[in-house]
Parts: C-alpha cells; structure tokens; sequence
C-alpha cells in the first residue's frame, strides 16, 4: 500500500482508506450494509494485513451505531489504527444538535469518542456547510479540539470551493490551525468537482480525499442498461442518493467501465477504484465493502494498471461541460492555468472541438 501525506501536514495515510458505512445497518441506514461486530473485526484484520490502518467513520452513519461496531472492531489496537468521524448533519429535534457551531461540534466529539472507545481522533470532519455559523467560530473550536488533544487534525466535507477557500484563508490569516483535507464526492460519472474542488485543495494544500468513488453503489457492476439493482443493494434498497444528471450517460461510463475491466479480466468496482485512485489532484480514497470477499476484491484493484488510453476512454465519457469561465479560460489562454488545472482546461478544448 502507497502512503501519502494528507494536504500541508504531517500526516501520512494510505491511498484507501476503509469506510465504515456498511457498518451496523440501523435507524435508516439498512440498505447500506449490516456488518456486525465479529465480520467488521475480520475486516479490520484484512485492511491492516493490507497497509490500510485508517478507518472512516462518521456520528451520521446508523446514527451512531457504526461508531459502536468499529469502536468494537479496533479495540486492544488503537495505536496500529488512524481513525476519523464526522459531525454536522441533523440527528435529532434539538435546534442546536447540527451544523457547524461550538456547541455541536464540542458536544458531538464527546459522544464519538465514547462510541468510538477512543480519547483521541487522528482526524475530525465537519461534514457540510454551515452557512448559518460564523466561519470563525467553526474554525476557533476546531483549533481548540486540536490543541487539547481530542483531535490531531481536521478536515470539511462537501464543501462549495469558495467555502473551502473562505474556511481554509480565515484559518490562516488568523493564526489558527487550518483544515488539512477536504472529503468530495467524485466517480468516474460524478466529475463536478473538477471544476473547483479539486484544484483548489492542491492549490491550498488540502488533500481531497474521495467518498463513494463507486456512486453509492451505482459503479457496482449490478447496474446497466439492461440490468436493474438487485434488491440487497444500496440502490436496489431505496437509497436516495445520489442524483444523476443523465442517466444515459451513467450506462455509457458503465459500458466503457465494463470494457477495460474484460481487458483486466476484472471487475468494474475495481476498474472504478483505480481510474479514481490515478487522477490529477486526488488523494487518499474511501473504499467500503459488504464483507470480507468484496473488501478483497477492492484492496486488489490497487494494483491494477490502466493504459493511458483505457484511462482517457473513461475520462472522455462524462467529461465535464466547460461551463463559464472554464470554456472562455480554455479558447483563450489554457496555458496560463495553474498547474493543478492544467489538465481539465486542455480536456475542455477537446470537448470544444479546439484540440491541437
């Protein structure tokens, strides 16, 4: 397993990290997965055997419970692991049990270490925007959990990129610890986030750590033009998410996905994996499983190597739109990008029919 440092910090973590979403399957989160204690224990077993020692996990994943089972499934080994969790979504009536504000965040620490079985985090997310909390309250109480120890680092999720860069500057400017990753939703489908997000966290040092990079289970190879997702399955179980802009061009990402997989004699979650896993400006990614058979399934995608013209038949199905200024910015002057956006601009003009 490849290590790298996550963003600006000293923080070494490996390529894939194991989420934990599967983890528990209660109090609406069945269709996700039910791993238990006893299979979550074997899969931690089966992610350190492989050089993955970060595990994700998040208070709104089984509304706490999956907390519970990885808490379990790391006990008597905290120090072999790098754990994160995440705070902000809605779990209860109480008006101030959300967002971003001190009395969330600090409350919400306190109940994830609990669960958790832990007195420290190695990483802390908050998990979306709060456009209703002061960016600086946000900040100073994530500066002070760091400084007494409850967490070594932290991070946003799902965050707008003026958002990142507003969190990250204040951060900064003002002397405070500043976020060290960010956590994005990105797939071989779901592109948007190379618009801003990804240039903007190498262009501020904060490393892009990708969630779901199969879709929610959409890139599960149970799912094409003629093939409906069977019932135990996250998208065949009436899970919500995630939205899809056009679902003919899902199935066309799909049909070139199963494609260099028979090149592989693999499967398309693993091709998914690794044509994520390869692109400009993405860091660690988040890998989950159902069980132990599908966990090795995934780990093994890290070794797989694409062509670089198999990886750009998948980059050329669901490009991108270059929407403004992206288009004007590519006819104009590409070469003037930054480094970390280099790269789509050219892809734009291919797209404009502007290719040299």
């Amino acid at each position: 397993m490849e290590y790298i440092y996550l963003g600006n910090s000293g923080l070494r973590v490996p390529k894939y990290i194991l989420g934990t979403i599967p983890f528990s399957g209660t109090n609406g989160f069945e269709a996700a997965g039910n791993v238990k204690e006893d299979e979550a224990r074997k899969m931690v077993d089966i992610a350190l055997e492989a050089g993955i020692n970060m595990f994700d996990t998040a208070n709104l994943y089984s509304q706490g419970d999956a907390e519970k089972v990885l808490g379990a499934a790391i006990k008597g080994r905290r120090d072999e692991v790098l754990l994160t969790s995440k705070t902000g979504f809605p779990l209860s009536e109480n008006p101030n049990g959300q967002g971003a504000s001190r009395n969330n965040i600090l409350t919400s620490i306190d109940q994830s270490l609990e669960r958790l079985g832990t007195d420290y985090l190695d990483l802390y997310f908050v998990h979306l925007w709060d456009g209703q909390t002061p960016v600086e309250e946000t900040v100073e109480t994530m500066d002070s959990l760091v400084k007494s120890g409850k967490i070594r680092h932290w991070g946003v999720s799902n965050y707008s990129g003026w958002a990142l860069a507003k969190t990250h500057t204040y951060a900064k400017q003002a002397g405070f610890i500043p976020p060290i990753t960010q956590q994005i939703y990105y797939t071989p489908e779901a592109r948007e986030a190379e618009y801003e997000l990804l240039p903007a966290g190498t262009e501020l040092g904060v490393g892009s750590m990708i969630w779901s990079p199969l879709g929610e289970g959409l890139l599960n190879g149970k799912i094409g033009r003629d093939k409906e997702a069977p019932e135990d399955t996250r998208q065949g179980g009436g899970w919500p998410e995630p939205w899809v802009m056009d679902q003919e061009r899902l199935y066309q990402v799909i049909d070139a996905l199963e494609e260099v997989a028979k090149n592989h004699n693999a499967s398309v979650p693993q091709i998914a994996y690794t044509w994520v896993k390869d692109r400009p400006n993405v860091g660690p990614i988040v890998i989950a499983a159902r069980n132990e058979e599908q966990l090795r399934e995934n780990i093994a995608s890290f070794d797989i190597q694409l062509t670089k013209e198999e990886h750009d038949k998948i980059e050329s199905v669901a490009r991108p739109a270059p929407i403004y200024p992206h288009w004007h910015r590519a006819m104009s002057a590409p070469q003037m990008g930054s480094p970390s956006e280099i790269g789509y601009l050219q892809a734009y003009k291919k797209t404009m029919g502007m290719d040299d």
